[in-house]
């Protein structure tokens, strides 16, 4: 028995239906814009699920909390139409205020459900010097949802139907498995960056393009294309008992 397709990531360039989670406001953008695109330009259907509403984004200190959260919001939803997203979710929970992850866990798990997405992206929770909290209880949240909610019963309240998603892709990771040509997309994604206008001034924004080009660059080397986005892809099979999962 052939078990060396056990140890390749799944493909996820072929997706049809995407879910993107984020912790934050911009993080899809900023983690994932250029592959949001390209997967939206050959077709795919993406769904954005937000889970905080970003009410600490205020560099000013001049916006109370609801009036940062409603204009988060209307950012998130216009830089996803940049990129090509069909459909936004919001928990709407406090930036800052994660930390409970069963039970984010298998809120997100009733979202795929209802979804089906066949790949899932979020960011990595196992990256080296992550220092925010809501990035690893969003990540380890959304890898529970999509190791469990398969199982008939998970959530225990939950009614709807089991479902699989084939893959789960990590941004913002540190061991890529998977590298994404957005070599057509990369202006695509600044553009959607750039409706972030509470987060990203001109200046930051620059400083990005310096680094996603390089970072890019140098994810690209050796392949056919010029510049790419990086992603640790993993399959149902890898995210439990499998210790070889780091090697994937």
């Amino acid at each position: 028995m052939d078990i060396s397709a056990y140890f390749m990531p799944p493909e996820i360039r072929n997706a049809k239906k995407a879910l993107c989670i984020q912790p934050h406001p911009d993080d899809i953008e900023i983690g994932m814009g250029g592959t949001a695109a390209a997967l939206a330009a050959k077709g795919c259907e993406l769904t954005y699920l937000t889970i905080t509403n970003g009410d600490l984004g205020d560099s000013t200190g001049k916006l109370d909390f609801s009036e940062i959260a409603a204009l988060r919001r209307k950012e998130t939803e216009a830089a996803g139409r940049v990129v090509g997203a069909s459909d936004f979710l919001f928990y709407g929970l406090p930036d800052g205020s994660l930390s409970d992850i069963p039970s984010l866990a298998g809120r997100i798990a009733e979202t795929v459900r209802a979804l089906q997405p066949d790949v899932i992206f979020c960011p990595d929770p196992w990256a080296q010097y992550e220092a925010h909290n809501d990035h690893i209880v969003t990540g380890r949240a959304a890898a529970q949802a999509f190791l469990s909610s398969a199982l008939s019963r998970y959530p225990r309240d939950t009614q709807t139907a089991p479902w699989q998603a084939g893959a789960i892709a990590f941004y913002f990771t540190q061991k890529p498995n998977t590298v994404i040509d957005v070599t057509e997309t990369f202006e695509t994604k600044f553009a959607a960056m750039a409706e972030h206008r509470t987060q990203l001034s001109e200046e930051l924004l620059g400083l990005y393009r310096i680094y996603f080009s390089m970072q890019g660059q140098k994810l690209a080397e050796g392949k056919d294309f010029a510049l790419g986005e990086g992603f640790k892809v993993l399959g149902p099979l890898h995210m439990h008992c499998f210790v070889e999962a780091p090697l994937i």
